[in-house]
């Protein structure tokens, strides 16, 4: 029997592998599992199918340089953080802020010149 673990699900198509690996660090210091997942689609059709197919209700859609996140009550194209050719930090705090999202903890600043 293959038993699906609660995680974050990170749909991507041709993601850029340095941001990849900031989200995913950021769900990783936060103590949350996570699953990356090839998919083809549009920024905000991946955020939202990922946010819906997810156990936790939480999920993360990139394509490229771009990456949204993504809550289950959401309406598809109404994500919560969006991001477009951003800063590693916020990369990292995209991810972060997902888990603390489903753990109702404080979002992690997401925008500025510098991380706080």
């Amino acid at each position: 029997m293959v038993v699906n673990k609660p995680s974050i699900l990170i749909y991507v198509s041709q993601p850029d592998p340095d941001y990849l690996r900031e989200v995913c660090a950021g769900i990783e210091e936060e103590g949350v599992l996570y699953q990356v997942i090839p998919a083809e689609g549009q920024l905000d059709e991946l955020a939202y199918a990922a946010a819906n197919a997810s156990m936790l209700g939480s999920g993360i859609g990139m394509v490229g340089r771009r990456a949204a996140m993504q809550m289950r009550q959401l309406s598809m194209g109404h994500n919560v953080f969006e991001l477009h050719a951003p800063h590693f930090w916020q990369c990292r705090n995209l991810g972060a802020n997902s888990a603390r999202a489903i753990k109702k903890m404080p979002f992690k600043t997401m925008f500025g010149d510098e991380q706080v």
